[in-house]
């Protein structure tokens, strides 16, 4: 299937600031991609979409604790269409800011939102913004976010957050192990368990998770950049020529690869 068939919407609202960095790299892709402002959200159905992506950046300057307001419109002006979008497996993504948004929404984790956030993204441990390289290994490859990688394997994307410190209870962390809903654990460049250490976890999430699904694995949030990671130019180390493609297109990769096989 032609992937120019596929649209995406991304949302943004004031302090919203990787929005077009996330519409390129979906272009890049082929996806019919559309930039929309909270403020005229009403005009627009989100059933017209394929994929809603939620950037990063700092919404409504992470007054009261970052995507805490944003997350709150969310819920409040589209929970009825989210609860659709969601129903029909279609797909959703929250980068950084946007990972906070769906946890504050009750998006993530729970099947359905939910009146009440279960996890946390919190200050970070080192009491400061980070922004710098990480190493991802893939716990689940079976998303749609995840097709193109393989179990295990390492991937090297950026951070930029203040509040990434993954939190949860002993109950709900043990639900996630149990149902595959961690896709992303921040490790060594080697590949193995980074157990906390810092800057390889850089901001302290429990059980070294930089992003999760909910059950049925159509909603992804994540605090790395895959959009930051796209080009080949992006990358902060090499020669003569830039390598081709960065680690974070494969995200998008996985999209298309889902697309194309589940959408008539």
């Amino acid at each position: 299937m032609d992937a120019g068939k596929f649209r995406a919407i991304v949302l943004r609202t004031g302090g919203t600031n990787c929005d077009l960095e996330t519409k390129i790299a979906l272009e890049e892709m082929g996806v019919k991609t559309e930039i929309v402002h909270m403020n005229k959200i009403e005009s627009k159905s989100l059933l017209d979409y394929h994929l809603i992506v939620f950037p990063g950046g700092f919404s409504y300057g992470d007054y009261v604790r970052a995507g805490a307001v944003w997350g709150k419109r969310v819920f409040t002006r589209l929970r009825e269409q989210l609860e659709k979008f969601i129903d029909e497996g279609r797909l959703m993504l929250g980068i950084c800011n946007g990972f906070q948004v769906l946890v504050e929404a009750g998006v993530l984790p729970g099947d359905g939102i939910g009146e009440t956030p279960l996890v946390a993204l919190a200050t970070n441990s080192s009491a400061k913004y980070e922004c710098r390289w990480v190493w991802l290994r893939v716990e689940n490859n079976r998303t749609p976010f995840t097709l193109a990688m393989e179990k295990g394997e390492v991937l090297k994307i950026p951070i930029g957050h203040a509040e990434g410190r993954f939190l949860t209870d002993e109950k709900t962390l043990e639900k996630l192990k149990e149902g595959s809903q961690i896709v992303f654990k921040y490790v060594l460049p080697n590949g193995e368990d980074a157990n906390g250490l810092y800057p390889y976890n850089p901001n302290g999430s429990l059980y070294d998770i930089a992003g999760i699904c909910n059950r049925n694995g159509n909603i992804m949030g994540m605090m790395p950049h895959p959009e930051r990671a796209f080009f080949g130019w992006q990358l902060p180390e090499w020669g003569e020529a830039p390598p081709e493609r960065g680690d974070g297109r494969k995200v998008f990769e996985s999209v298309i690869e889902y697309l194309e096989n589940n959408i008539s």
